[in-house]
């Protein structure tokens, strides 16, 4: 069994019943389990999955001060007390990651089991990624070909003008005492209108948005929120939906992922602080791949974290996310059976469609596929606005040429 990598880990101290005594220690926090070590042990002196608990609760007596308690189903009650930083952060992040076991499919016990149609399945999306991918990327070099029309047509309209005051000159040369002044623009000045169709009117995409619990930096507190994803944007805010702060793509100066639960975002300024935020969710997983895809150089995995980095694995069966879910009428569809789980003959594997971890992978390939799809909507939205811009463009140096090249006629 493969051990999982604590999400958060704070010193507090345990309540042992039998011993009527306090046993200081370290209170750990997995995806699906929490549990406690005192000093010097080897062993976990509590070990319980989330989905066996009943209530998480802060209480205090006569006895204990600033403590929270959690209450398993079979009415086992555990005290935690001298919590570090605080009570309220430990509390946030034990409630967050409880509520997210208990409303996800399966509590996150299914074992992996491959099947040869979800293998097909796998491949089959995998292929259209990689055909997006490439698409989206020609698509994009098309786009600087545009803006490199788009400047050379700027160069061009910027050298008309010069030709058209060096013809006023010539035309009304400052010696000649008949003429109107040599520096008067002529009427056909040229439309700028059109240049103000370069803002982007495209639309946003929103790729996810998922419960998180979050702190200002250099605050230690920790709220809970949502995080919202968007093709050219990150949005923080609270419960309500209330934006708290929105980072654009090109503000994003760096993203440290801690573990495949935590990370941090920030983005830098001189001469004031910068703006930072960290961020826990038992969702991250699910986000992670799409954030390495948009942000690439910006985004850094840490030694803890590496195993959730696309350039870390080499195999689909590698590339499982713990946790991974997202909402997809496709993939309920597919999916007609429950997490391949040992104890099943063989016949009813063969069977079902689609098991839990093969359904996880391709939850995240659609979830890319999603991404790329509006990143290419996008780029198409701007690619026809340059289109109209490019056009518009010519034919106006068009009809400069035309009317400069009969001024210079009638000069000779």
């Amino acid at each position: 069994m493969n051990k999982e990598v604590p999400v958060q880990t704070w010193p507090c101290s345990y309540y042992l019943t039998s011993e009527r005594r306090w046993v200081p220690g370290r209170l750990s926090l997995t995806p699906t389990h929490l549990r406690f070590r005192s000093d010097n042990a080897d062993q976990f002196l509590v070990s319980f999955h989330l989905s066996c608990i009943n209530e998480i609760k802060k209480e205090s007596s006569s006895y204990i001060f600033s403590s929270i308690t959690v209450l398993e189903k079979d009415q086992a009650k555990h005290w935690f007390s001298s919590l570090q930083p605080n009570r309220s952060v430990v509390f946030t992040v034990l409630e967050h990651f409880w509520r997210e076991q208990l409303l996800g499919p399966g509590g996150g016990q299914g074992a992996a089991s491959n099947t040869s149609k979800g293998k097909k399945l796998i491949n089959i999306v995998s292929g259209s990624q990689k055909r997006m991918e490439d698409t989206t990327r020609v698509l994009h070099h098309q786009g600087e070909q545009f803006d490199n029309i788009m400047k050379g047509l700027n160069k061009i309209e910027a050298d008309m003008e010069t030709s058209d005051r060096i013809l006023s000159v010539l035309e009304s040369p400052s010696w000649w005492p008949f003429g109107s002044s040599p520096w008067k623009r002529s009427a056909h000045a040229p439309s700028k209108e059109n240049s103000a169709g370069g803002q982007n009117s495209g639309k946003e995409g929103v790729i996810i948005i998922i419960p998180i619990v979050f702190s200002h930096y250099p605050e230690h507190n920790l709220k809970p929120g949502k995080l919202t994803v968007l093709l050219s944007a990150l949005e923080i805010s609270d419960c309500s939906f209330q934006l708290l702060h929105r980072y654009g793509r090109q503000d994003v100066d760096d993203i440290k992922v801690f573990t495949g639960h935590e990370i941090s975002i920030r983005q830098r300024f001189i001469g004031k602080p910068d703006i930072a935020y960290r961020i826990i969710s038992a969702k991250l997983p699910d986000i992670l791949p799409v954030l390495e895809m948009q942000y690439g150089k910006k985004i850094e995995f840490l030694e803890e974290a590496s195993m959730f980095s696309e350039k870390w694995r080499s195999s689909p069966a590698e590339r499982v996310s713990p946790g991974w879910q997202a909402d997809s009428l496709f993939l309920d569809t597919i999916v007609k059976s429950g997490p391949c789980v040992e104890g099943r003959t063989e016949a009813a594997v063969q069977e079902q469609a689609v098991c839990e971890s093969e359904a996880q992978e391709l939850r995240k390939i659609l979830m890319k596929l999603k991404s790329i799809a509006l990143d290419a909507e996008s780029e198409l939205e701007r690619q026809d606005e340059a289109l109209d811009e490019i056009n518009s463009s010519a034919d106006r140096a068009v009809l400069k040429i035309d009317k400069q090249t009969r001024r210079m006629r009638k000069l000779l």
